[in-house]
């Protein structure tokens, strides 16, 4: 594909088709429908380069946003995990002579300790 010339712009290709009677279709030259589909084509890669581009860059940043989150994550459970081993360890000092089990915070709150939802 070469580069656009004065004969390639849309407003000259508009100004081609509309010296063309409507009723002969047959008028419309092969060269002329090439100009106009060429220069589409070009309208459209350029667009569809932008659209990419940009879809690149929000993918980008959702990514990044993912991992800070994902991260995020893994901290707060590890903080969880330590909070939960420092609890149950308080709970085992203070009911060091009651011999009740001991709840399980990870387990299902919908569920009662025999295993019966309630």
């Amino acid at each position: 594909m070469g580069t656009l010339d004065s004969r390639d712009s849309p407003a000259a290709v508009k100004d081609d088709l509309r010296q063309v009677d409507l009723f002969s279709v047959e008028a419309i030259t092969t060269d002329t429908m090439l100009n106009f589909s060429v220069f589409d084509l070009r309208i459209s890669q350029k667009a569809m380069d932008r659209i990419n581009s940009k879809l690149y860059l929000q993918n980008c940043y959702i990514m990044k946003e993912n991992e800070r989150l994902r991260k995020k994550a893994q901290l707060l459970n590890q903080e969880n995990q330590a909070l939960l081993s420092e609890l149950k360890q308080k709970l085992a000092k203070s009911n060091g002579n009651n011999k009740g089990p001991i709840l399980d915070l990870n387990s299902n709150p919908n569920k009662s300790s025999n295993g019966n939802k309630s």
